[in-house]
């Protein structure tokens, strides 16, 4: 009971970590900055992994979508790439982790249904390092450019897209690591031991059957009495 239990805590915690993973491939403000002047002039600007735009103080915002992707930058490439490896292991993982839970009915045995919640805990342990792995190459890159004091370009800080893309991450790691030590759980549960009784063959059967109609045939020789002069 308790091993379903934290199974069942599992998923809830990878389905909610894959969920915001994907939340942040169309989210906006992956990187941002602001400038402040009257209001007139108050401008933000912001960019993802898909568009750079501007929104100026009425709301209105013009964006720019990146024209090739040949022609990016190596890192959002890289992003790009790891968030829908992310996305792509998280829904897989998902299937898998259903199949091994103990609550379902299909899967087989408790033994094959523990292997394959392992590699739906393993599956949601590389989403979730491919996830943080991007956001951390994006955020590395932004402060980078802001420290950088030779860098004359337009310098964003850390969007909240970011922090989605971590937290999403460390769920995916936590609830993997839930559901790979479910099969450890699984082999230190006690089997029960049964005794084979051998069965009887046709021979033995036959014989303890003859001895016992010859017991019941042969009969029992009457008791002898002596007297004091038999053995004079």
């Amino acid at each position: 009971m308790a091993n379903s239990s934290a199974e069942i805590l599992a998923f809830l915690l990878v389905l909610s970590g894959w969920v915001l993973v994907s939340s942040t491939l169309p989210t906006d403000y992956w990187k941002v900055s602001t400038i402040d002047g009257t209001v007139i002039t108050t401008a933000t600007f912001w960019a993802n992994l898909w568009k750079t735009c501007v929104t100026d103080s009425t709301g209105v915002s013009n964006c720019k979508d990146f024209p090739s992707m040949l022609a990016l930058d190596g890192y959002i490439q890289a992003c790009r790439g790891l968030m829908i490896a992310a996305v792509c292991l998280g829904f897989f993982g998902s299937i898998f982790a259903l199949v091994g839970m103990k609550c379902t009915k299909i899967g087989g045995s408790d033994q094959t249904k523990a292997k394959i919640a392992c590699l739906a805990g393993f599956i949601f342990i590389l989403c979730g390092l491919c996830a943080m792995a991007g956001c951390s190459l994006y955020a590395n890159r932004i402060t980078a450019e802001f420290f950088d004091p030779t860098y004359i370009a337009q310098k964003y800080e850390l969007g909240a897209a970011l922090f989605i893309g971590w937290a999403g991450s460390a769920l995916c790691i936590i609830g993997g690591s839930i559901f790979c030590f479910s099969i450890a759980e699984n082999n230190k549960t006690p089997r029960m031991g049964y005794t084979y009784n051998r069965a009887a063959s046709a021979m033995s059967i036959r014989t303890k059957g003859c001895n016992a109609s010859a017991d019941l045939k042969m009969p029992r020789a009457p008791p002898k009495h002596f007297d004091k002069n038999a053995y004079v």
